[in-house]
């Protein structure tokens, strides 16, 4: 199916990771010149397959200001780079040093992503796809402060950027992904076979993502054939997940 993203330039952030990498061959894929961010991960992210790489700590302005430089005149921006933290904490127990970290790591990531991102395009039409989780939607046991820092991308952050976005161009599009479980190194461990039970009992489809379920919607949304007249939208890729259980077991 035509998307429209040939020889379009697009950013990839994060691209060292699993569903980076598939949006990286995704795009690449469709034709688009990719330029793959990463922070500590080359070699992987010269194994995506992008025209270009770019190391930078995306919680550091400066870096991220770099960053942009350096990719050059972009259309389309993936913000997929994030943090999940392994360890189960609850709230009561939650250090702060761990909180500001995985808050850096997710939501100031992001903000200074979309910031470079729009500052670059100026007054062209280009399109951000955000990179959230279903732990934003649902809330996350032993990981309010990822689910908070995911709540924030897909809830005030998206819905304003999709209205500043229009500001600069007209046809400008924001919009963001949830993804819920997904087989990618950052949840290797966390996926056993008893694991992947209990968490599917909430889920319609019982399966786990893959990385290129969450990459196909990315590239959906960032095309302007696609997804052309849509914006401030989250697309869940969690297999109908609800807030309760739908399997006995």
């Amino acid at each position: 199916m035509e998307t429209g993203l040939e020889r379009a330039r697009v950013l990839v952030t994060g691209g060292s990771g699993g569903i980076g990498a598939a949006c990286v061959r995704r795009f690449a894929a469709e034709g688009a010149r990719v330029v793959v961010h990463y922070h500590r991960g080359r070699e992987r992210a010269e194994a995506a397959g992008g025209a270009a790489v770019v190391q930078a700590d995306l919680r550091d302005e400066r870096e991220v200001e770099r960053l942009f430089a350096e990719a050059g005149e972009l259309d389309v921006c993936a913000a997929v780079a994030g943090v999940w933290p392994a360890e189960d904490v609850p709230v009561a127990e939650l250090p702060l040093e761990r909180w500001r970290a995985t808050v850096d790591a997710n939501l100031t990531a992001t903000f200074l992503t979309a910031r470079g991102f729009l500052r670059q395009l100026g007054d062209r039409e280009g399109a951000l796809v955000l990179v959230g989780s279903t732990a934003g939607l649902f809330g996350e046991a032993g990981h309010a402060d990822y689910a908070a820092a995911k709540s924030a991308i897909l809830g005030g952050l998206l819905l304003s950027l999709k209205n500043e976005a229009v500001r600069r161009h007209p046809r400008t599009r924001v919009n963001a992904v949830a993804p819920g479980w997904t087989e990618t190194p950052m949840t290797d461990g966390a996926l056993g076979g008893e694991q992947v039970a209990a968490i599917t009992r909430t889920m319609a489809l019982r399966k786990v993502a893959t990385a290129d379920d969450v990459a196909a919607q990315v590239v959906a949304l960032a095309s302007p054939l696609l997804s052309g007249h849509v914006t401030g939208q989250v697309v869940t890729v969690a297999g109908g997940m609800e807030g309760r259980v739908l399997h006995e077991r």
